[in-house]
C-alpha cells in the first residue's frame, strides 16, 4: 500500500481569524508536541500556531529543546538512536506522524538549514543545488539546469557564482556556502524551510545577505528559524515563540506571539527578563 504523500497546503484559519480583519492562514499547527531521547523529555507538550508564508523565530535559552522541536517539524528527530515524539504535528489537516505517512515525503516537503554550512564536499556548485532533484527521479538535464539557476537566483547567489557552476560547492565562502545551501533545500520547491541558527557560523557581512533572504523568501515560503541571537529574531521575524527550560520537565513554551509584542512588551515576566539579558 502506498504512503500518502504530505502537501503542505495552507488552509486552516488560526483561532484569533474571526477576531481578526486580515485571516491568517496556518502552515503546521502541533499539539502537545513531546521530543524526548530515550526517557529524557526534552520538549514538554508543546501546543503552537505556525503561519503560513511568514517568519517564526524560536528563542530561548540554551537547552530549553528549541532546535529538537525545530527538528520534529520534519521528523529529522526520530532520526537519532532512542529519540521520540509524541503530541501532533498537522499539515494540511494530516498529522505527519501517522504511521501511514511516510517521512522522507516529510523531509521533502519540509526542508532544512543547518547551523553550519554543510554543501556536499564531492560535488560542484550546481550538483549540490541538484542532488535533492536527482533524489527525487528527476532526469532531465535541462529541467534540472533550469531549476538549479531558478533556486540559486532566490538565493541570491546566481550572479555570483554563474561561471563557476563546476567547481566545488566547499570553494565558497562560508555565507556563500551558506546560500548554497538554501538553494539546494528550496530546489526540490517545499512549503516550509527550517533554520537552525543559520548566520551562527557567519560574519557581520554574510549574516546581512542571508537577514534580506529571508525578507524575500517568505512570500514564498513558510520559514521557522532558531536563533540565539535577539536583534536578529526582532528584525526578519513575524511571530516569536520564547521558550525555556523547567528543571523537572523539559523544555517548554512560554508564550508566543507578534515579535513586536513579544520584544516590547511581553505577556510573562521570564519572556521579559530573557529579552533584556537577565539570564540565560
Amino acid at each position: 500500500m502506498k504512503k500518502p504523500s504530505v502537501a503542505i497546503t495552507a488552509t486552516k484559519e488560526s483561532p484569533d481569524a474571526e477576531r481578526s480583519t486580515s485571516k491568517k492562514m496556518l502552515a503546521m499547527t502541533l499539539t502537545d508536541v513531546e521530543a524526548l531521547y530515550g526517557t529524557f523529555r526534552a520538549v514538554n507538550k508543546v501546543s503552537l500556531d505556525i503561519e503560513a508564508k511568514s517568519v517564526t523565530a524560536f528563542i530561548g535559552p540554551s537547552g530549553c529543546g528549541k532546535t529538537t522541536l525545530l527538528r520534529t517539524l520534519n521528523r529529522m528527530h526520530e532520526t537519532l538512536p532512542g529519540a521520540s515524539v509524541k503530541g501532533k504535528i498537522e499539515v494540511g489537516g494530516t498529522n505527519i506522524y501517522d504511521p501511514a505517512v511516510d517521512p522522507v515525503r516529510v523531509r521533502r516537503s519540509i526542508g532544512m538549514v543547518f547551523q553550519k554550512p554543510n554543501p556536499f564536499p564531492a560535488m560542484s556548485i550546481a550538483q549540490n543545488v541538484a542532488s535533492g532533484l536527482r533524489l527525487s527521479g528527476a532526469k532531465s538535464k535541462g529541467s534540472i539546469s533550469e531549476v538549479v539557476e531558478q533556486s540559486l537566483r532566490k538565493a541570491a547567489l546566481w550572479d555570483e557564482v554563474k561561471d563557476k557552476l563546476d567547481e566545488p560547492g566547499i570553494s565558497l565562502s562560508g555565507g556563500q556556502q551558506q546560500r548554497l545551501c538554501i538553494a539546494r533545500a528550496i530546489a526540490v520547491e517545499p512549503d516550509v524551510v527550517l533554520m537552525d541558527e543559520p548566520c551562527s557560523a557567519l560574519d557581520p557581512l554574510a549574516t546581512l545577505k542571508i537577514e534580506e533572504l529571508i525578507e524575500e523568501l517568505k512570500t514564498r515560503y513558510t520559514i521557522v528559524i532558531v536563533t540565539h541571537n535577539m536583534q536578529q529574531a526582532a528584525r526578519v521575524s513575524d511571530t516569536t515563540a520564547f521558550f525555556n527550560m523547567g528543571t523537572d520537565r523539559g523544555g517548554y513554551l512560554v508564550e508566543t506571539g507578534p515579535t513586536t509584542k513579544i520584544f516590547t512588551n511581553p505577556s510573562n515576566k521570564l519572556t521579559e527578563d530573557y529579552i533584556a539579558g537577565r539570564f540565560g
